[in-house]
C-alpha cells in the first residue's frame, strides 16, 4: 500500500517561495514515476511539473516553466517541488501522485497514477 503525504503549502505574497514536499511509503517509489498537480476552485485538476521514475526527465506545464522545479530524492521517498516567482494565479491545492508504471519518460496523463495525496493549499495574495 502507498501513502503520499503532501507538507509546505501556505500563503505567501506574489513573487515568493514555497517548496512542497511530498513523502512516500511503500518500497516501489524509487521505481515510479511522480508527478504534481494543482486544483483551483471552479477548475479541473492540471498537471504542474511530473518526472520519470528517475527524476532524469522532466515535463513542466508552460504555465510554470522557468518557475518551478520537480526533484526527488529516493534515498528519503521523498519527491519535491520548488515554486519560484509564484503568481496570484498559481493559488490552488497541489496534490503530488505516484505513477502506476517506472516511466522512462514524464507522464502528464493523471488518469495514469494510481496514487494520489490529500493535497496541500498554495494561497498567493497579489
Amino acid at each position: 500500500q502507498v501513502q503520499l503525504v503532501e507538507s509546505g503549502g501556505g500563503l505567501v505574497q506574489a513573487g515568493g517561495s514555497l517548496r512542497l514536499s511530498c513523502a512516500a511509503s511503500g518500497r516501489s517509489f524509487s521505481n515510479r514515476a511522480m508527478g504534481w498537480f494543482r486544483q483551483a476552485p471552479g477548475k479541473e485538476r492540471e498537471a504542474v511539473a511530473t518526472g520519470n521514475w528517475s527524476g532524469g526527465n522532466t515535463y513542466y506545464a508552460h504555465f510554470v516553466r522557468g518557475r518551478f522545479t520537480i526533484s526527488r530524492d529516493n534515498a528519503k521517498n521523498t519527491v519535491y517541488l520548488q515554486m519560484n516567482s509564484l503568481k496570484h494565479e498559481d493559488t490552488a491545492v497541489y496534490y503530488c501522485a505516484q505513477h502506476r508504471d517506472r516511466l522512462e519518460y514524464p507522464s502528464s496523463y493523471q488518469y495514469d497514477y494510481g496514487y494520489w495525496g490529500q493535497g496541500t493549499q498554495v494561497t498567493v495574495s497579489s
